[in-house]
């Protein structure tokens, strides 16, 4: 692969992973960390940039997405691409993407409730450049992704120039704990289930380049997770860095967007507006032609639906809750992403932490079961749905409970168990992977 190649697939798996969302949610932090933001950023930096990256190394492992759940019985893999794509799809991450470039792309410079025909327009956009996957590379990674760097730093830039303010005193829970709140900050972006879905599309632009070897495609995986973590990483500090100086502009700020809305007219004036609404708009598009392929590609590699039909069908559906009780749709989609999460990142771990001949359908099944279980408390948890009293059992006695984590300890419990089982009987398990 030509290296230009290369900087390109790593530029447009930035990008695929850049929405809104990965804007809002650094700034408000690095607010109320305040002198501590640069130690919060970097707890932030390890979950939701370390957890993506790993998940992209080890898909470029295996060399292809769907190898990640192949030993599982058929109707759980089934099952987990069919609610991961669902989630990060049409039911819940592309409609607020939509949802979202609207909020803070269009709605500033109108009255009028444009949402019907903007949904409409920005899903055909969509629909257009989803329906050329050869191209995705072309106009994603060599034309969008530099151009919504080029505005990114031009923003960043007027900010190290004349920042608007200081950092302010850190609240009390950043005060105690700034790299344990980071960290958590950064596990609750998701993004981690996000590369799950995203591999489809980096390993399949991979291969579009001529690259059939494992190994090669293992190397190249690696080399693109590598561009990845730089540039999100840098994006991440720039919009830290716009929250923690933002003490004068936007005080006390209810949400990242409103910080970064603020630092933008109180940079440029109008043409900030219009800037932030360019990054905003250009950031979510990335992600719904991304999402919308990966989509496509599943249901065009497990079930050989024509690729053309699952994206008409898929931007359709995301068009019409993009304007139907979308706030509906989170209630029931959002639990579901945050127990898949744990799912995704135990079983990425199992590829890591076991040996080829441990993988197999019942082996892999106890980690899925084991993440689902604890995953689901911490769903619960985070969506304060757990009974006042079951919450003080919980917090006695599930470790990392209180941080939404506690999936983590019985899923690492389990895998020193079935390293030890497979240390005693070598051959009870047979190579799936």
């Amino acid at each position: 692969m030509k290296k230009r190649d290369l900087a390109a697939i790593g530029f447009m798996t930035f990008a695929l992973f850049l929405g809104a969302g990965n804007l809002i949610f650094p700034p408000l932090m690095a607010q109320q960390a305040g002198d501590y933001w640069l130690i919060a950023i970097a707890g932030f930096l390890l979950t939701a940039v370390g957890l993506p990256a790993l998940t992209i190394i080890v898909l470029g492992q295996l060399s292809s997405a769907e190898k990640l759940t192949s030993a599982l019985p058929t109707w759980m893999n089934r099952t987990f691409w069919f609610l991961v794509l669902t989630t990060l799809g049409p039911a819940f991450v592309l409609p607020r993407a939509v949802t979202v470039a609207y909020e803070m792309g269009i709605k500033p410079f109108t009255d009028a409730n444009l949402l019907l025909p903007f949904s409409i327009l920005f899903c055909f956009i969509t629909l257009l450049l989803a329906l050329k996957p050869g191209k995705l590379l072309d106009y994603i990674g060599k034309v969008m992704t530099p151009t919504l760097i080029a505005m990114l730093t031009l923003l960043v830039v007027a900010a190290l120039v004349n920042p608007l303010g200081t950092s302010l005193p850190a609240t009390q829970d950043y005060l105690e704990q700034p790299i344990v709140n980071g960290l958590i900050q950064g596990y609750m972006t998701l993004d981690a289930i996000a590369a799950v879905a995203f591999g489809w599309v980096i390993i399949n632009t991979i291969k579009s380049k001529g690259v059939t070897s494992k190994a090669d495609l293992a190397r190249y995986s690696k080399w693109i997770a590598l561009i990845y973590v730089v540039l999100m990483s840098l994006c991440y500090l720039a919009m830290g860095y716009l929250g923690a100086t933002s003490s004068t502009i936007a005080p006390n700020a209810a949400n990242g967007g409103e910080i970064l809305t603020r630092y933008a007219a109180g940079e440029f004036g109008y043409a900030g507006q219009l800037l932030l609404a360019g990054i905003t708009l250009m950031a979510c598009l990335t992600t719904t032609v991304g999402l919308t392929n990966a989509n496509a590609e599943y249901y065009r590699n497990t079930y050989n639906v024509p690729f053309y039909r699952s994206v008409i069908i898929v931007t359709v559906l995301t068009a019409a809750v993009s304007n139907v009780g979308l706030e509906q749709i989170i209630t029931v989609s959002l639990p579901a992403i945050l127990i898949l999460c744990p799912i995704a990142i135990a079983l990425i771990l199992s590829i890591i932490f076991l040996p080829k001949r441990a993988i197999n359908a019942g082996l892999q099944s106890r980690v899925v079961i084991a993440a689902t279980i604890f995953g689901s408390i911490d769903a619960f948890s985070v969506l304060d749905m757990i009974p006042a009293a079951l919450n003080v059992r919980f917090n006695q006695w599930l470790p990392l409970y209180e941080y939404h984590l506690s999936w983590l300890i019985p899923v690492a419990i389990l895998f020193v168990g079935l390293k030890i089982t497979q240390r005693t009987q070598p051959t009870a398990c047979a190579e799936t992977v």
